[in-house]
C-alpha cells in the first residue's frame, strides 16, 4: 500500500481534547501523529466545526487544524 501522508505517522495512545473558539471542547484519544497531522478518535464527528485545536495537556501539545477525512468516529486531521 502507498503511503500518501506528507510525513510518517507515529502510533501512540494519548487522551486529548478538541477545543473551539467559543470555550467549549470535546474529549478525544489520539491514535497516530506526525508533524503534519493525526488520527482521533472519539464519540461522534457530528458537529465538528471546520477548524478546531487540537489540545494534548500531558505533552503540552497545541495545534489548530482541520479535518480531512471521518468516518463514524475516526477522523483524521491536518496541522494549520
Amino acid at each position: 500500500m502507498n503511503e500518501k501522508r506528507a510525513a510518517p505517522r507515529h502510533r501512540v495512545l494519548k487522551r486529548g481534547m478538541l477545543a473551539f473558539g467559543g470555550g467549549g471542547g470535546v474529549d478525544c484519544m489520539v491514535r497516530n501523529i506526525s508533524s503534519s497531522g493525526a488520527r482521533l478518535d472519539f464519540a461522534s464527528v457530528v458537529g465538528l466545526p471546520p477548524t478546531f485545536t487540537l489540545v494534548i495537556q500531558t505533552d503540552q501539545f497545541i495545534r489548530r487544524c482541520r479535518p480531512v477525512w471521518h468516518n463514524d468516529k475516526h477522523i483524521g486531521v491536518a496541522f494549520d
